[in-house]
């Protein structure tokens, strides 16, 4: 075991869970700040969105807020501005999701205009004009990057012929109709499929009451589920060109299951390897000891509930080929050697003392338990969590770590790298 760190003492919210007219809820309730956080997720998301249309929920959602029932984008952005109600609404590759968070004296008029946003959006074709607009922008700008288009490559590389794999361009939001829009809506926002998260000056009564204010006049059913992501695709090195100074980089790999017994070494093993901050090997050896990027890291991210491993760096293009070859290298040697007890005792003391932190506030404690509820946790594994990283030994974290050199590591890369 790893005797240097003594077991944490088990870290509690005072969580409940709560059944309303079909919906999950977890509720953590603090009266003493006058604030309300209340985050809430539909299963499908941009997963379906149609060929050539790519973008089509996210600029749907966006219009939500541009106008709803009796108030235009003006009024009702002066509606919320006035009683400082947080209200917004996006899309994700796997899920769709919106949150509130307002003064508890401003929830009456949160509920309101949520519920009005999504029974009543008023999709005024000027509102959609300038959001389409802004689409367009913000798409043609992450072409124009290197770091746009390696994530771009990546996913299509990684996931070849799923949704997942397709990205939005200033075309597809071009090509959306505003009917479309409508469509995107109905599929999306329905009164089943839905986790619900909330924090701060609210109770049980009061929760019920919200989910349904804001839920119970939406379509019946719930939006479909995506197709089920697929092992990532081995690829031979990618390379998109661009013309500029460095190049951007993308790698990754398949990650365990979220309820593989193995879930918390892996992050431990990343934390070790490319964690973020000084202390990680990636960071040391490529960074600090040789100076061929300002920052590099990788982790776990969660979709269609299967984990990925990913990790992204920038670097001259002289030295991408340096670069890379060390990145290769450092995953390797964990993959084949694993880490040493100071920086299994050192990564886990992080993991362990920053958990808190995450949870500081009514919109982190929010935003956090919906996270696990997707993820399908439950508040005694968060209770759980401390102790199991603490008893994690040597072995464990090198057993993960042996996952990484089963298989290659893929690598995307845009620029004009030198050397490869």
């Amino acid at each position: 075991m790893n005797t240097d760190l003594p077991p944490r003492a088990a870290f509690r919210l005072p969580i409940r869970i709560i059944e309303e007219a079909g919906i999950t809820a977890w509720l953590v309730e603090d009266p003493s700040v006058p604030v309300i956080a209340f985050n809430w997720a539909w299963t499908g998301g941009a997963v379906h969105d149609p060929v050539g249309q790519e973008g089509r929920l996210s600029l749907a959602l966006a219009m939500l807020t541009e106008g709803a029932g009796p108030l235009d984008n003006v009024a009702f952005a002066d509606a919320a501005r006035d009683q400082g109600i947080a209200l917004q609404f996006g899309a994700g590759r796997d899920s769709a999701s919106g949150s509130i968070r307002a003064l508890a004296d401003a929830w009456p008029e949160a509920l309101r205009l949520a519920r009005m946003a999504m029974i009543e959006p008023r999709m005024e074709a000027r509102a959609l004009d300038r959001v389409r607009a802004r689409a367009i922008v913000g798409a043609r700008q992450a072409l124009e990057t290197p770091r746009g288009l390696v994530s771009r490559a990546f996913w299509r590389e990684a996931f070849p012929g799923h949704p997942v794999s397709r990205s939005s361009t200033p075309e597809s939001f071009a090509a959306i109709p505003a009917e479309g829009l409508r469509e995107a809506l109905a599929l999306q926002l329905r009164s089943q499929g839905l986790l619900v998260a909330a924090a701060g000056a609210i109770d049980e009564a009061g929760l019920r009451a919200a989910i349904r204010a804001l839920f119970s006049t939406l379509p019946t059913g719930a939006a479909p589920a995506g197709p089920a992501l697929p092992a990532m695709a081995r690829f031979a090195r990618s390379i998109t060109p661009k013309d500029a100074p460095q190049s951007a980089v993308q790698f990754g790999q398949d990650g365990p299951s979220p309820h593989d017994a193995a879930w918390e070494a892996t992050q431990v093993a990343l934390r070790i390897l490319g964690g973020g901050g000084f202390s990680s090997r990636l960071m040391r050896e490529i960074r600090e000891e040789r100076g061929l990027t300002y920052g590099i890291g990788a982790g776990l991210d969660v979709l269609f509930g299967r984990a990925i491993i990913v990790g992204q760096a920038s670097t001259d293009n002289a030295t991408a080929a340096q670069m890379i070859e060390l990145l290769q290298h450092a995953w390797t040697r964990m993959a084949n050697a694993g880490p040493t007890a100071e920086e299994l005792s050192e990564a886990v003391d992080f993991l362990n003392g920053s958990m808190p932190l995450q949870f500081s506030d009514t919109r982190r404690i929010a935003g956090g338990l919906l996270s696990l509820m997707q993820n399908r946790r439950t508040p005694e594994w968060l209770a759980g969590r401390p102790a199991r990283l603490s008893a994690l030994t040597l072995a464990d974290v090198a057993n993960a770590a042996r996952r990484f050199g089963a298989e290659p590591l893929r690598v995307a890369v845009a620029g004009q790298p030198q050397g490869l």
